[in-house]
């Protein structure tokens, strides 16, 4: 159950987070205006989001490590978030922000990552 809520939790923190990265560009592709916000105001744009990426992403890490009494090490935890990150971005780049295509040497990207993890969870 704990590799259950490990995952859920990757899998929200890693929403919040693909929009507080790249939600603040196609915001200014939605709304041009957004183009002449300060810097800093796009960065406490971005903070403000990345704050409820943490508050998954924490207990997610805290729930799912060994040291905690969790399913998994500190590199299985790393490799299960990173897969978890690019096919979050891609599922939301594809189907929200749209116009992003999706190639052949994209899916080979993807195949390797699975392999990374078919490869840190091999004993």
């Amino acid at each position: 159950m704990q590799a259950f809520w490990t995952v859920l939790l990757l899998i929200c923190s890693n929403v919040f987070m693909t929009f507080a990265w790249y939600g603040q560009l196609k915001l200014s592709q939605v709304n041009p205006s957004v183009k002449d916000w300060p810097l800093y105001i796009i960065i406490l744009f971005s903070w403000g989001i990345a704050l409820f990426e943490y508050c998954f992403m924490v207990p997610a890490n805290r729930i799912g490590s060994q040291i905690n009494g969790g399913p998994f090490n500190l590199m299985q935890l790393k490799v299960i978030q990173e897969v978890i990150s690019l096919t979050v971005f891609t599922l939301i780049v594809t189907f929200v922000f749209k116009g992003e295509p999706i190639h052949w040497n994209h899916f080979a990207a993807f195949a390797c990552i699975i392999l990374a993890v078919f490869f840190v969870f091999l004993k």
